[in-house]
């Protein structure tokens, strides 16, 4: 039998590639909502929510249209049909209740809030503050002169802020502690819940828009976090006496390979006299 040239086999090869890249994209183009297929071939003002949802967390997490709408997200005929349970877009004084769905928590500091209090009068909710379609993911410098001066005086938002910098450093300092533990091999799961725990008590606090309620809260999670942080000293220092009983064990092996080859090397000599 010949032996196939390396252009043949270079060319079968890329064909196979091809081949499985089609296969690939005809899979998700598959499992795409209808929602997405559809609407990505209309008009700009129908095609942009598509558009600024594969940018927003929202997409990153897996939530697309139907989560939010309702609907049925497999079937073209269905996908707006009440039967389906498509609840389309929601008023502007429903748009809490409909995000709250989800965010429960949130939804239930922000109704004590002054914005929830004003919301039936134009008060800001959700979307306002975090986008519509284009979601973005919650983080401290959401609370910014330019967004908050819209409906009112920057003075209070800035207090708040300025509560909430420090707890907000602290955070993503402890996150990055966690990352570092984990790749030396500590398990690390019960902080990581501790932590994700303290975040959401920590988005949550924001929406409260109280300045006092604020500083209080996040002093609660500082102490939280500084319990935390004792724990991690714990397990570098146990990392610490890892590798010094590692080094003394390797130590003592060299040691012991050290006197292995002296006492060869001796009785080598007594058997060559």
């Amino acid at each position: 039998m010949r032996c196939l040239r390396p252009a043949w086999l270079l060319l079968i090869f890329l064909f196979a590639a091809l081949a499985n890249g089609a296969l690939l994209n005809a899979a998700q183009a598959g499992t795409e909502s209808v929602c997405i297929q559809c609407h990505s071939n209309l008009n700009e003002r129908w095609a942009k929510p598509v558009e600024e949802w594969q940018g927003s967390v929202h997409a990153l997490q897996g939530i697309s249209c139907h989560d939010c709408h309702g609907g049925d997200s497999t079937d073209f005929a269905q996908a707006k049909s009440p039967d389906s349970g498509f609840l389309g877009a929601p008023e502007y004084t429903e748009v809490p209740e409909f995000c709250g769905r989800c965010h429960v928590g949130i939804l239930e500091d922000y109704q004590k809030s002054a914005h929830g209090q004003a919301v039936a009068k134009g008060g800001a909710q959700c979307v306002i503050c975090h986008g519509n379609h284009d979601v973005e993911k919650a983080h401290i410098d959401l609370i910014n002169e330019e967004s908050c001066t819209r409906c009112h005086d920057y003075g209070r938002a800035a207090e708040i802020k300025l509560a909430l910098k420090e707890t907000d450093q602290k955070i993503q300092a402890m996150e990055a502690e966690l990352e570092r533990v984990h790749k030396l091999g500590f398990i690390t799961e019960d902080l990581e819940g501790a932590l994700f725990d303290l975040r959401n008590r920590f988005h949550r606090v924001l929406h409260s828009v109280e300045v006092e309620r604020v500083r209080q809260e996040t002093g609660g999670v500082q102490a939280e976090l500084t319990q935390m942080g004792l724990q991690i000293k714990e397990i570098d220092a146990t990392m610490g006496k890892r590798k010094l009983w590692g080094s003394l064990v390797i130590a003592a092996l060299i040691l012991l390979g050290v006197i292995f080859l002296l006492v060869r090397k001796t009785y080598e000599e007594e058997e060559n006299h």
